[in-house]
């Protein structure tokens, strides 16, 4: 079985190849530093399950995967993230990822899920299972940030953050004035009229 592991720092790493290498024998791993290099490596290789976090280096992750599905449709992807799955976890099942785990997960949970991503299914948490009910029972309510498009809440989060237009735009790659036009979006969609106005919506909900 071949897997990698997508994730900026050493020590996650490791961790899970940790894991991985207890709970299997025949079993080959390789690491990436951030979504580019993730890329660059399924572009070129074939991989049984492919393991990454979300918050790396570079472009979002929640872009790059659609190139990842293009290049290996039918490889499941195990999103492994800090953030809780109330924030991410939805995106990242439309984008094409076949599991949501946080990094406070249990071991086994990891290994659960691999062995269910093995035959071809998808594997949900409790946590995700009640958001994905949550959306069949009502998806006409919700949270208003959960109205806005993957890179509008990208935008989001990085200004909440503290950074400022051209260091989003530089992350981005694109122009300062395509990021102004994010935050006026993103403004509009919360009702909300200024930058400390998004911090303190970001903090209630924990984002």
């Amino acid at each position: 079985m071949k897997i990698i592991i997508a994730d900026d720092h050493v020590l996650v790493r490791k961790g899970v190849k940790l894991i991985l290498t207890e709970a299997y024998v025949d079993l080959h791993l390789e690491e990436a530093s951030d979504g580019e290099d993730l890329l660059c490596k399924v572009k070129h290789e074939r991989w049984d399950v492919i393991i990454s976090d979300i918050a790396m280096p570079g472009r979002p992750l929640m872009e790059i995967m659609k190139e990842i599905r293009q290049a290996a449709p039918k490889t499941p992807i195990l999103i492994v993230s800090s953030y809780p799955a109330e924030q991410y976890a939805m995106r990242f099942i439309k984008a094409g990822a076949s599991c949501y785990l946080t990094k406070e997960s249990a071991p086994e949970e990891l290994v659960k899920a691999i062995e269910i991503l093995r035959t071809g299914k998808r594997y949900f948490t409790q946590d995700v299972v009640e958001l994905l009910t949550a959306v069949v029972d009502d998806s006409e309510t919700g949270e208003p940030h959960t109205k806005l498009t993957d890179r509008e809440f990208e935008v989001l989060k990085e200004l909440t953050s503290g950074k400022t237009v051209t260091e989003i735009s530089s992350r981005f790659a694109v122009s300062k004035n395509t990021i102004s036009i994010y935050k006026t979006k993103i403004l509009e969609k919360l009702q909300m009229t200024n930058t400390a106005d998004l911090i303190r919506y970001s903090v209630e909900k924990g984002l």
